[in-house]
């Protein structure tokens, strides 16, 4: 099974060496050597003391795709033996400076679980050795003065080689300890410039090696925004973004990691959202059954976030009550509850990533991205063409709130709500995606429609947790426990909604005001 390790690291290398190597693949010379000696570092930041651990031969192999998908992404796949941590690593970036590096032991294949987390690049290319790397690394810990490890200094000799392409250079890391402070780094880096050592230009080893061996750079990702002022540049701009957005959170699903199932569910139901409001710029044959496949997607996903969601409520709602006011095994039925709807809900998540389907919708984005088809009105300068296509969703909101308004309370006007909230959703897509054209108007229309989302969303939340309140409720009197909690949790959430239906008409005319305001712009 792999393991995480969060590495914030800075990569320096000698004022002589910057963007240089040797080509012909030789260690530097003794009289180099003499130049490239790290500073002591004692007294820096805290550092007190430091301990030498030796020095370790490391090599490793890096794998990616014929067109290199993962370096495309500025993740690296390699297989490494030496040193202390021998085998499998796959490094995502996560922020300058920051990536989490996923370890799995050691084998002659790459393991399933790390392949699983490079699938959404990949998709069906081989992975094939690019450059190998072999590195003598000289460690130290950095310790403060009760001897705790502030961050380790690793001085690695390294000699590249891809194919009959070798070169080599010296470089120092500079890698925080679990608890140090990245304020050290800013001390350090000040520290090693008075002696000749910079921030590396290059991202990562594997980057340096394939540049300076000579290998093409992998395919070039287009800038962010539009690249003209057309309607149909600053929608394809949009979503390129959302598609960016789903392959990212992809391995963060599939490692479970907080929030990254309503972040890639988002970004599917932007996706759907505004190929729907932009059907006047893009062929409608060529994007709904993209739009099929992208419900489908939101749907497999979305079991497990309601849960996740749900039990966060129904958490917070029991805490709120006095320990008199909940009598019996309360928390241990919800947490039994929990425990049996995820185990249905998370793999059903997992499955659809691993299914063909997900691969095909994926392979069908970048097909409509690199051919988008594209309607006659996309060619038009994009303010007008944008600003129509958001007033339209916000008037299908309003059509939707008005015949939601009309009904008694009840089921029919709590499926009505949940259509609105839909609608308010979409209308807030389509406003956020025309702001880069159409500024403060559009990023104000956007903002009320998020409120009037944000209520309606309450609502239907308040409507799903009354039928879960029912089952937990009905569990309890059939184990023989207390019901009371359950039944005066639900009575709670009935008079939230009926107080958030109460202040609709309020929330709904003021939102709609803005709409009066960007139409007149």
């Amino acid at each position: 099974m792999a393991d995480t390790q969060r590495e914030i690291e800075r990569k320096f290398e000698f004022t002589g060496d910057r963007g240089k190597a040797r080509a012909d693949g030789k260690r530097p010379r003794a009289k180099d050597d003499a130049r490239r000696r790290v500073p002591d570092l004692t007294g820096t930041a805290g550092i007190t003391a430091v301990r030498d651990r030796g020095t370790a031969r490391l090599d490793a192999v890096y794998y990616d795709t014929p067109d290199r998908a993962l370096a495309a992404d500025g993740l690296t796949l390699r297989r490494r033996t030496g040193g202390e941590d021998a085998g499998w690593h796959l490094k995502i970036p996560v922020a300058p400076g920051v990536r989490d590096e996923v370890r799995a032991p050691l084998s002659d294949t790459l393991p399933p679980d790390l392949a699983a987390l490079v699938r959404s690049r990949t998709r069906r290319s081989r992975l094939e050795p690019q450059v190998r790397l072999r590195a003598e690394r000289h460690t130290r810990d950095l310790l403060d003065a009760d001897g705790h490890l502030l961050a380790q200094l690793c001085t690695d000799s390294v000699r590249a080689e891809r194919g009959r392409a070798a070169t080599a250079w010296t470089e120092v890391e500079v890698e925080l300890a679990d608890d140090g402070a990245p304020a050290l780094l800013d001390a350090v880096q000040e520290r090693f410039a008075a002696a000749g050592l910079h921030p590396s230009d290059a991202p990562s080893k594997l980057a340096r090696a394939l540049d300076l061996t000579g290998a093409a750079p992998p395919p070039a990702r287009p800038a962010p925004g539009p690249a003209d002022g057309t309607a149909g540049a600053h929608v394809l701009a949009y979503l390129r973004e959302q598609r960016d957005a789903l392959v990212a959170q992809d391995p963060a699903v599939r490692r479970d990691l907080p929030d990254s199932v309503h972040r890639m569910r988002v970004a599917t139901r932007r996706l759907r959202s505004a190929l729907a409001t932009h059907r006047k710029l893009l062929d409608r044959t060529a994007t709904d059954p993209l739009r099929e496949e992208l419900r489908w997607l939101a749907a497999e996903l979305g079991a497990d976030r309601d849960r996740e969601v749900l039990l966060e409520r129904l958490r917070t709602h029991l805490a709120e009550l006095p320990p008199a006011l909940r009598p019996g095994p309360v928390r241990d039925r919800l947490r039994a509850w929990n425990t049996t709807r995820r185990a249905r809900t998370r793999p059903r998540a997992v499955a659809a990533l691993d299914d063909e389907r997900y691969l095909r919708l994926l392979d069908s984005l970048d097909a409509l991205l690199d051919a988008p088809p594209l309607r006659r009105a996309a060619a038009r300068p994009a303010a007008k063409p944008l600003r129509k296509a958001a007033l339209r969703d916000w008037d299908r909101l309003a059509d939707r709130v008005a015949a939601a308004l009309d009904l008694d309370p009840g089921e029919e006007r709590d499926r009505a709500l949940h259509e609105a909230r839909k609608a308010a959703k979409r209308a807030r897509y389509a406003a956020e995606a025309a702001a880069p054209a159409l500024g403060k108007p559009a990023r104000r229309l956007a903002k009320a429609a998020k409120k009037v989302q944000t209520l309606l969303g309450e609502h239907r939340d308040g409507v799903v947790a009354r039928e879960a309140l029912l089952g937990l409720g009905s569990q309890a009197a059939d184990a023989g426990e207390s019901a009371f909690a359950w039944g005066l949790l639900h009575g709670r959430e009935e008079a939230r909604s009926a107080r958030l239906e109460h202040r609709l008409p309020a929330v709904w005319a003021k939102a709609a005001s803005r709409r009066s305001r960007a139409a007149s712009k």
